[in-house]
């Protein structure tokens, strides 16, 4: 199992630890570092920055938003990327949600698996280099009537093929993602329940394409809070806000990947009392609703060993890959949860 660090959202006050987090994970030896874009700061600004700052960790998009770039856009993103890191990119592509991609970039929220089969199709089409032509539902290339002519990207990639990965959580989504990605992104995933919530989609896309899961990237990820296992409630309780706001506030009511995820976990009550105190604006009563059992299942907790046994746990449930956000109130103590992370999959027997 691989280790990588997910630095979130830029922007959120803590810009400079992040590097510095990101520098320190690059000289651990995690293997990937992934940074996220909502409506703030853009991911492909971030991981130029870090790329140019660390020297071997790889740097990938969680995500590039499918409504935020034209898949030719992404695909010069990607390619100049990867040629100023060294071969060091990984692109992730993700639909966003209706809220979005309707209020911020104007692009309707309608057949999300078609658009992304299409949208993946096109960027790896220009990322060979071969001339772009393209007559899907979505989009047209070049444009039937008019001027424009099919061209080719000029930018040389530094590798052939670049990792693609795609954000997912509904069971068409994963399943999608198994047949068209060389990896699927994944947030809160319980160990005891992926085989029924996401594996057995995944496996069912990867045969569709004629694969197995044989070099497909299980890639979900986990926050990290170190400390003593006697303390493990209270450890819990700094991911409420967090839990609370992508199960009762990411999304709308009828429309939320996240809650709809919980209750394929076994969370229904709860992720709907959740779901209906944040939406009336009770943040602090939905927080105070989540269920301890589902934040100590989707998060890492506790002592070095106690993580070391959870990283087993994803492991034999199917994940090859571990992303890690590390908890803490300062630098030294995200840092300090950033090794303990690396000692634990040491420990684990994994690396």
């Amino acid at each position: 199992m691989q280790l990588g660090i997910n630095l979130g959202y830029w922007g959120a006050g803590m810009d400079a630890d992040n590097l510095a987090v990101a520098q320190e994970a690059d000289r651990l030896g995690y293997a990937v570092c992934w940074a996220a874009e909502a409506y703030g700061s853009d991911a492909a600004t971030v991981l130029s920055w870090v790329a140019a700052q660390t020297e071997r960790i790889d740097v990938g998009s969680a995500i590039f938003q499918i409504p935020a770039r034209q898949p030719a856009m992404t695909a010069m993103t990607a390619a100049t990327l990867d040629s100023l890191s060294h071969g060091r990119f990984r692109l992730g592509l993700g639909v966003s949600g209706p809220q979005v991609s309707e209020g911020w970039y104007g692009v309707k929220f309608d057949k999300p698996l078609a658009r992304t089969r299409e949208y993946v199709e096109i960027v790896r089409k220009a990322m060979t280099r071969e001339r772009l032509s393209y007559d899907g539902a979505h989009w047209t290339l070049p444009l039937p009537g008019g001027p424009g002519k099919p061209l080719k990207l000029t930018v040389h990639p530094e590798r052939e093929h670049i990792p693609l990965y795609i954000a997912a959580i509904g069971p068409k989504n994963l399943e999608q993602t198994g047949e068209i990605a060389d990896g699927a992104l994944l947030i809160f995933p319980s160990a005891a329940h992926l085989e029924e919530t996401t594996i057995k989609y995944l496996r069912a896309g990867r045969e569709k394409a004629g694969k197995t899961l044989e070099g497909f990237d299980v890639h979900p990820t986990l926050p990290l809070a170190l400390g003593e296992d006697k303390d493990v409630a209270t450890l819990a309780d700094t991911f409420r806000p967090y839990t609370a706001l992508y199960v009762g506030g990411m999304g709308s009511a009828k429309q939320n990947f996240y809650n709809q995820l919980a209750q394929r976990m076994g969370f229904e009550a709860a992720a709907a009392e959740v779901q209906e105190k944040y939406l009336a604006g009770d943040k602090q009563g939905a927080a105070a609703a989540i269920p301890h059992d589902l934040i100590d299942q989707t998060t890492l907790l506790g002592s070095v060993d106690r993580i070391a046994d959870r990283m087993k746990e994803y492991a034999a449930a199917g994940v090859t890959s571990l992303s890690l956000a590390p908890a803490g109130f300062t630098l030294d103590e995200r840092i300090a949860a950033l090794r303990a992370g690396a000692q634990a999959l040491e420990l684990s027997g994994l690396a």
